[in-house]
């Protein structure tokens, strides 16, 4: 099988904030990527002594995959934010808000569907092949009686 990376196609880039765990559960700024695969949080550039770093390293880049995402819950509107939670497959809920011109809950919602559609596509033609294959390997293949499985 040939598997080609999407993940490095940005089909979405800009500022959002994510309500941190602890226990202030402040706002902090994360350069988000949105690619067919999922959400990429990249800490904001930090200013370092010595020669600029062009990116952060990837360790400390988090994606957040479709494969793990269950849905995106639309919390509120409030001012000049849209305030949005991400509900992930294990129960784990991060809240982020963002510009509401920018449509960023939606954006992600939308790939999430499409992600989704994907996988769905992808499954039922797995079971195709496979049915295809096992036809294919015993054309005309019947059962034997059961005087041979002693």
């Amino acid at each position: 099988a040939v598997y080609t990376t999407t993940a490095t196609v940005a089909l979405k880039e800009g500022v959002l904030e994510k309500r941190s765990d602890g226990l202030l559960q402040l706002w902090k700024k994360k350069r988000c990527i949105l690619t067919e695969e999922g959400l990429l949080l990249v800490p904001p550039k930090q200013p370092q002594p010595g020669p600029p770093a062009a990116e952060p390293p990837a360790a400390k880049i988090k994606e957040l995959h479709f494969s793990h995402m269950k849905t995106v819950d639309c919390v509120e509107r409030k001012g000049k934010y849209v305030y949005f939670t991400v509900v992930m497959a294990e129960g784990k809920e991060i809240d982020f808000r963002g510009p509401q011109e920018q449509g960023w809950n939606a954006e992600i919602t939308l790939q999430l569907v499409q992600y989704k559609n994907r996988q769905a596509i992808l499954a039922v033609k797995s079971t195709r092949q496979k049915q295809q294959h096992l036809v294919q390997q015993h054309p005309g293949h019947r059962l034997r009686s059961a005087s041979n499985s002693a």
